[in-house]
């Protein structure tokens, strides 16, 4: 099989000219920039089969597009993999990518055992915060037509000592990728008379699918949001890992500081920003800090939080710990409280205590909950005594300090990392824990192997982008890696722009009816926030 050669960078290519494909100057001017890709002919890149256009509104948009490069030739291959050790848990793990010591050994035990292994180079994408270069070389074995033939070679190599992965190079970011299907939704604030809000559907302890919540509220556009619990080991299923407010009441608190979506006044005002979360409960003179809001005291899902292990620093997807722990629970936590040791003090609607003893029960209708564990608990017992009042202070700021206010109408909605900021790709994967430089089997697959991705980013005039792009679909839709996302984005004419959630989340509606195709095998996802665009 012929491969693509160029490293990272012919991915980037590609996303780029499947965008300028797409919108060329504008998010809104796609016929004219695809009619140019196609007569420009195969050397082009991508080139859309068509695109269909719905105006769902005035000032809201919606184009579908498929598009395909003639000039990819994906297949099935056996990877061999680096055994090796997680550098955060300690796990026994396998790496995508080795060092040249390894290369040579294990070519040459392959081959003395009658196979023939081929070496790729593998480059680091353009990430702000990483190596650039030659991240390592993977070993691989065969091109095959079927998952199944591939299968059966990887179970004999793995037979004679190696570790193995079957692989489709469909979903490499060296090679173009043949078939892409993509969503994109245009909202024009200053057209549109709806709203915009991130919305948790009145309970952030239930999971449910974007298009059922987006037909339960009419809504016109519909798109998955941020990373949420999907396991009762790592907390409260539908509960968010990140930053989250919906109708300007903070409901999840920050993982370190990461992408967020930022909707003010109702879609009025959007924008992205890196934002972090400090609560702090205060009993008179005494204080406290609340370092989780609607979670499992003790369970830190994307780490991110101080006093975490094995980190305090974000890391997609890993479930960090805390013994000293404060937990605020919210009206809008509908689910049985957790329970455990520590204990709890209900609030009531004026922050007075009205009950204090062993964790669990409900949140009352109005009031709230603070359960701690360790030291925490020593506190609340302390100081949340009965008819004591106990005041809870937020406060949400980005980067620069500066305190981001919450009111009616005001959304947050969060993931990582920011792709494109100040109108130029800014992916700070490294920072908002989604790769590890020092440990190349985090992350890998989930950042620079193509997926499906939900993104979403606001373009100079301040319209919102929500795109969608299918993934995990051989032969059907192979989607972006995190370098292609932003590079589409930017194309797209965002100045701002972030991952949100993806894999089996990624989900567009289009007045309350699911238009993508998803990838989680029990068909759309339920989920735990969703940002919908509502008339």
């Amino acid at each position: 099989m012929n491969r693509a050669k160029g490293g990272p960078r012919a991915g980037t290519r590609t996303a780029l000219a499947v965008a300028v494909a797409l919108a060329a100057v504008t998010p809104v001017a796609f016929e004219a920039a695809a009619a140019q890709a196609a007569d420009a002919g195969p050397a082009a890149g991508p080139v859309p089969a068509q695109w269909t256009t719905q105006d769902v509104a005035p000032g809201v948009q919606v184009r579908t597009g498929t598009l395909r490069n003639a000039a990819a030739a994906p297949s099935w291959t056996v990877t061999v993999k680096v055994p090796s050790t997680s550098r955060l848990t300690g796990a026994p793990v396998d790496v995508e990518v080795g060092g040249a010591d390894w290369v040579r050994d294990t070519t040459a035990k392959l081959q003395a055992a009658g196979y023939q292994p081929r070496v790729e180079t593998v480059e680091w994408p353009g990430y702000a915060d990483t190596p650039h270069g030659v991240m390592g070389r993977r070993v691989r074995i065969g091109t095959f037509a079927t998952q199944a033939a591939a299968q059966g070679t990887a179970s004999a190599v793995a037979a004679a000592g190696f570790h193995t992965a079957v692989e489709w190079t469909g979903y490499d970011a060296e090679q173009p990728a043949d078939v892409e299907n993509i969503h994109v939704a245009v909202v024009d604030p200053h057209t549109f008379s709806g709203t915009i809000a991130g919305t948790h559907d009145g309970n952030v302890a239930q999971r449910e699918t974007t298009s059922s919540v987006a037909a339960k509220l009419g809504s016109l556009v519909g798109v998955n949001a941020g990373f949420f619990v999907t396991s009762n080991a790592d907390g409260v299923q539908g509960t968010q890992s990140g930053i989250a407010a919906y109708d300007g009441e903070l409901e999840s608190m920050a993982a370190g500081s990461r992408a967020a979506l930022v909707v003010g006044d109702g879609g009025r005002h959007i924008r992205v920003a890196d934002l972090t979360s400090t609560v702090t409960a205060r009993a008179g003179a005494a204080r406290y800090a609340v370092q989780g809001i609607n979670r499992v005291p003790g369970t830190v899902r994307d780490c991110g939080r101080p006093g975490a292990t094995p980190s305090s620093l974000p890391w997609q997807d890993v479930t960090c710990h805390e013994t000293d722990d404060l937990v605020l629970f919210t009206p809008a936590f509908g689910a049985a409280l957790p329970t455990g040791a520590g204990v709890q003090a209900v609030l009531d609607a004026r922050g007075r205590v009205v009950a204090t003893g062993a964790r669990g029960g409900s949140v009352p209708a109005g009031g709230s909950v603070l359960q701690g564990i360790g030291t925490a608990a020593d506190w609340l017992t302390a100081h949340a005594v009965p008819g004591a009042r106990v005041d809870v202070d937020e406060a949400v700021r980005d980067t620069e300090g500066r305190r981001v206010p919450l009111g009616p109408g005001d959304s947050i909605v969060s993931a990582a990392p920011t792709l494109v900021k100040d109108g130029r790709v800014d992916i700070d994967a490294a920072t908002e824990g989604t790769v590890d430089p020092q440990d190349l089997s985090f992350g890998y697959a989930w950042a620079n192997v193509r997926q499906p991705r939900t993104m979403a980013g606001v373009d100079a005039r301040g319209r919102l982008l929500l795109v969608t792009v299918d993934g995990r679909l051989t032969g059907g839709s192979e989607g972006f890696t995190i370098a292609e996302a932003a590079a589409f984005m930017r194309s797209l004419g965002a100045v701002q722009a972030l991952n949100l959630d993806g894999g089996g989340s990624t989900a567009m509606a289009v007045n309350g009816v699911l238009v993508n195709r998803t990838s989680d095998a029990t068909g759309e996802r339920a989920v735990g926030d969703t940002l919908q665009v509502l008339p």
